[in-house]
């Protein structure tokens, strides 16, 4: 397992503002898509995670699903607004960690927007269905980790970087501040 901490190969800190950070988190988001979307339960030691699939990044850097009144991550956001969500995409190294907080609404208009096959699945009754919730992520913090290269080459570097024990970059890392 490679690790991006030992001391033959770095990833260079490039912090993010404004535009450029939502422009980040927006690349990042659409190009990983499915996400892991952590609640914390009233009564629980443990984060709650479940895979999420976005809607959308709007152009303010907040994440958009549409999900269940029925699953456990609405009854937490109904005493927590807190969240976190976790993208990994491990083929290209690239990976986004979020912190934020939610807002739940029955915004009808939003449903039909992000209507497509693959909800329709998750609810029965189509677009009408009154558990049907849209679900806002509003980031107060995320830090990210991509490389700078794509993945054979970032192997090679790391390979190279073992044999000569000369450090390289093999990538950037740094917050996100929107």
């Amino acid at each position: 397992m490679l690790s991006y901490q030992t001391n033959i190969f770095a990833m260079s800190t490039e912090n993010l503002h404004n535009q450029e950070a939502i422009d980040k988190l927006q690349e990042l988001v659409d190009k990983i898509d499915i996400g892991m979307l952590g609640t914390y339960p009233e009564k629980g030691s443990y984060v709650h995670a479940v895979p999420m699939s976005r809607q959308e990044v709007d152009e303010s850097g907040n994440i958009w699903f549409l999900f269940s009144s029925e699953s456990d991550t609405h009854t937490h956001l109904e005493s927590n607004d807190q969240v976190s969500l976790l993208y990994s995409d491990v083929s290209n190294y690239s990976f986004l960690s979020i912190n934020g907080h939610a807002e739940v609404s029955r915004d009808q208009e939003r449903i039909d927007k992000y209507w497509n096959k693959m909800i329709e699945g998750w609810f029965e009754k189509g677009k009408e269905d009154p558990h049907i919730r849209v679900l806002r992520v509003v980031p107060n913090e995320a830090h990210y980790w991509d490389n700078k290269s794509n993945k054979l080459v970032t192997f090679f570097k790391v390979a190279a970087s073992a044999i000569t024990g000369a450090k390289k970059d093999v990538g950037r890392q740094g917050d996100l501040n929107i």
